[in-house]
């Protein structure tokens, strides 16, 4: 039964990460289009603020995917959800908000919301960083104390 369920997890992750790569590939692909539509469309190779920032957020949801594939396929690799891509991930995903973010349409409270969550994002993302730093460089001291 055990070797069934991996089996079946494995065929779903691996349709996951074929599913998403298609849906990468779409968006860049529709982002392309978008760039060269708004740079030849008058006044030729000038972007208005507006489209600046849909095609921003339109490139940071296409690495928001492109994370999202490196955390299944770490998955798929260690069987463990690895804590500093899903952090990246949510990083991105928060900076692209704040890029789109119209702040005429949000009171101060969700503005304090959305900072104390990038301060509590990126606050995790150094710690981890931090412990695999420190776990890397005391796994590689009896490679260096044999010099």
């Amino acid at each position: 039964m055990n070797k069934w369920l991996r089996t079946f997890e494995h065929l779903i992750i691996r349709s996951l990460i074929f599913m998403l790569a298609v849906i990468v590939l779409i968006s860049t692909v529709e982002l392309g289009y978008l760039l060269v539509k708004d740079i030849v469309s008058p006044p030729l190779f000038f972007l208005e603020i507006d489209q600046l920032l849909e095609l921003f957020g339109f490139f940071l949801l296409i690495l928001i995917g492109i994370e999202l594939l490196e955390t299944i396929k770490a998955y798929l690799k260690d069987q463990v959800v690895h804590s500093e891509i899903v952090l990246e991930v949510a990083l991105i995903a928060i900076a692209r908000k704040v890029i789109i973010l119209d702040l005429k349409e949000y009171n101060s409270t969700v503005i304090l919301g959305i900072a104390a969550l990038i301060i509590t994002i990126s606050g995790a993302y150094y710690i981890v960083r931090r412990k695999l730093r420190i776990d890397f460089s005391e796994a590689c001291e009896p490679l260096i104390d044999k010099k």
